[in-house]
């Protein structure tokens, strides 16, 4: 039997994640998705597989190269599902019993989320279609080339022209979509039999999130369409949506909220008469907690059902596995007394039961681990998708009442089994003025201590800093950590202020203040770490970081010469110029630094990392995607100009075509390509 070795950044090639399940209410059975890199296509291959109930047999049931989504109709006589054909996403249907699927919808945009009708005779679609770029709801074609999300290299030549791109909003692209494209996303009612489609919503706004009444008379959904003769802010400025209902067939729409909250996720009640959704209520503004509420379908009061003001309620633990997945909807109990949602803390991501009444809840289910997804079953229970340090991924099924767990199935085992990892160990610090920080280290793959000489043996430790700020590392597997454990490093990370699954002080702890509080707290886990971890060696110290992690890389090099290594990964540099190159800028940089350019200009340099170039002394290697709009490269291209400029050591590695997603869900080989030359640099370093 060969010996286990560590992972590499190659080892990308060979992970399977799973996700997406559903199950029938007729027989049990379980569909999910399973996805797989596409070598050949420097891509994904995503199928849809069937489970039976207990697990035992789990086959491949759609041929599609990219097919998601899966969903039963009510009766389990058939599957919906996504398959993405060219560049368009439609609605296929396939018998549950197997055979041919078909294509469903023929949307000229394609298809974007669905939802079935409670009797199967109807389907929910969001599509985009075209919508006017002022705030009537008159149409208005969009000028230029039609869709400016297409690169220019693809549409120059003879038959189709360059075309310029006219500009009249604020939130005129967006990372990961680039450039809009004049249209906006809207809800269609499709027949299941025939296809035909038929427009529910259209105006100058987008639908968010939506569900269908028990009765498939009316359906609720969530946007912010401001009112007639409503005059103000930019909407693009205002990150609020609304809950509306509206008749089924396209009707009168009645707004249940007070434009004050960000309203997501709705979902009614059994017998129709409340409906509950995840929120926030801007009082912390962007660092506010997501809670869960409920309101009579009718309108009124609305009650928080979340009796923890600290509890977060949603997934929002942070990795390089999973790639815009976003938590799902609250799922009511069959009586409509209680509300099950997953619920984020302390590092781990978990599934709690709410009372329909807001008198209290219970943590179902918890653990070192990380529950990213769950769908009920036929039996009262659910079936959950759970991560943790040393596994990807998995679907289990879970008893609410007995707490029973059952595992479905595993899908890494071919080469988790060849593989050593490295499990964290759990830490919590007292910071200096008072707060409680949770951290983690992993030792190198294959440590010992033992050693012929009488000192501890010392390796290199790398300190790795999570996004957001507003996010969470937690009991999940990283790719990337156990990679430097492999090649020898001990990893440190942890949750400094600012960060989610701490309370709602905790994370607001960060605005106005970056670089302040959580650079101290990011030093004193360091310190810690130092003084408990006899094997880390405090002459080897390295740190990464992307995005806030990034931006914090950055202010680490420029505000101490302690490490001896550092990469960082679609940073933030220049808050004066990120203000209006961020598809966030104008509203992310006034919340969380607190001012505008033209009046604040000393105050957002002050928190600038490139103001503080000349202090900067690490050997830094900068790491960049091309079309990363979120952190647009130019804030790399500042950081690394300047420290060139001054004859410092430093790198910049642009990746082509890649957003700021690029860890997640970027391209395989620019996946693998990253992971190397964060592990070469520090080797290199340390």
């Amino acid at each position: 039997m060969s010996e286990k070795r560590g992972l590499t950044a190659e080892d990308l090639y060979r992970f399977v994640w799973v996700g997406a399940p559903d199950v029938s209410k007729a027989d049990g059975r379980i569909v999910y998705t399973e996805r797989t890199v596409n070598a050949a296509k420097d891509g994904y291959h995503t199928r849809i597989r069937v489970l039976s109930p207990d697990g035992s047999k789990d086959t491949v049931f759609t041929s599609g190269e990219q097919d998601a989504s899966p969903s039963w109709s009510p009766d389990g006589s058939r599957l919906a599902f996504v398959r993405k054909q060219g560049d368009k996403r439609q609605i296929w249907l396939l018998p549950a019993d197997g055979g041919e699927a078909r294509v469903l919808t023929d949307l000229p945009e394609g298809a974007g989320d669905f939802a079935w009708a409670p009797d199967g005779s109807r389907l929910l679609v969001s599509s985009q279609s075209e919508a006017a770029l002022g705030g009537s709801d008159e149409e208005v074609p969009y000028p230029g080339s039609g869709s400016a999300t297409e690169p220019n290299a693809d549409v120059s030549g003879p038959d189709k022209p360059l075309a310029e791109v006219v500009v009249d909003r604020i939130r005129y692209r967006g990372d990961g979509s680039g450039l809009w494209n004049g249209r906006r996303n809207h809800l269609f009612v499709v027949d299941a039999a025939s296809g035909e489609a038929k427009t529910v919503t259209s105006g100058a706004f987008d639908i968010g999130s939506f569900a269908w009444s028990p009765d498939g008379s009316t359906i609720a959904y969530t946007a912010y369409i401001p009112e007639d003769g409503e005059d103000g802010v930019d909407p693009d400025l205002l990150w609020i949506s609304d809950l509306y209902v509206a008749d089924a067939s396209g009707g009168s729409r009645r707004k249940l909220t007070d434009s004050s909250w960000s309203v997501g996720q709705p979902a009614f009640s059994p017998d129709g008469s409340k409906i509950a959704f995840f929120a926030s209520d801007h009082s912390y503004h962007n660092a506010t907690l997501n809670r869960l509420y409920s309101i009579p379908a009718e309108g009124g009061d609305i009650v928080c059902l979340a009796d923890d003001r600290d509890l977060l309620i949603g997934n929002f633990v942070v990795g390089d596995m999973r790639s815009g997945l976003g938590s799902p909807e609250p799922l009511f109990a069959e009586d409509g007394r209680s509300v099950y949602a997953l619920f984020t803390r302390h590092g781990s991501a978990g599934l709690a039961r709410f009372a329909a009444d807001g008198s209290g809840h219970e943590v179902l289910l918890e653990g070192d681990r990380d529950v990213y997804q769950l769908t009920p079953d036929h039996r009262g229970g659910f079936v959950v998708a759970i991560s943790d340090p040393l596994n990807p991924g998995d679907l289990y099924r879970f008893s609410p009442d007995t707490g029973e767990e059952t595992r479905l199935t595993d899908a890494n085992s071919a080469w988790l089994g060849e593989h050593e990892l490295s499990a964290p160990e759990s830490f919590w610090i007292d910071t200096q003025d008072g707060l409680k920080v949770q951290g983690w280290i992993m030792k190198p793959v294959g440590f010992s201590a033992a050693d012929s000489s009488s000192e501890p043996k010392k390796v290199p430790t790398i300190l790795e800093i999570h996004g957001g700020p507003h996010m969470m590392y937690g009991h999940t597997f990283m790719h990337e950590f156990q990679l430097l454990a492999a090649q020898g490093c001990a990893v440190l990370f942890s949750n400094p202020r600012g960060g989610h699954g701490y309370g709602q002080e905790f994370v607001n702890a960060c605005r106005g203040d970056y670089g302040g509080g959580d650079y101290r707290d990011l030093m004193e886990i360091v310190d810690y770490a130092l003084a408990n971890y006899d094997y880390v060696d405090e002459t080897r110290l390295g740190v990464t970081g992307g995005s806030y992690g990034g931006f914090m890389t950055n202010w680490i090099v420029g505000h101490t010469d302690r490490f001896k290594s550092a990469v960082t990964q679609r940073s933030i540099s220049n808050w004066i110029s990120f203000y209006g190159v961020s598809d966030i800028g104008p509203y992310f940089t006034k919340d969380q630094i607190g001012g505008d350019p033209w009046q604040d200009t000393e105050l957002l340099w002050k928190h600038s990392p490139l103001a503080y170039v000349q202090q900067m002394r690490t050997p830094l290697l900068i790491l960049h995607g091309e079309q990363d709009l979120r952190c647009p490269i130019e804030q790399g291209e500042q950081l690394f100009i300047a420290l060139k400029r001054l004859g410092r050591k430093t790198r910049l590695v642009r990746f082509p075509g890649a957003s700021h997603d690029l860890s997640r869900g970027g391209h395989p080989s620019l996946r693998v390509a990253r992971l190397s030359y964060i592990a070469g640099w520090m080797d290199e370093h340390l």
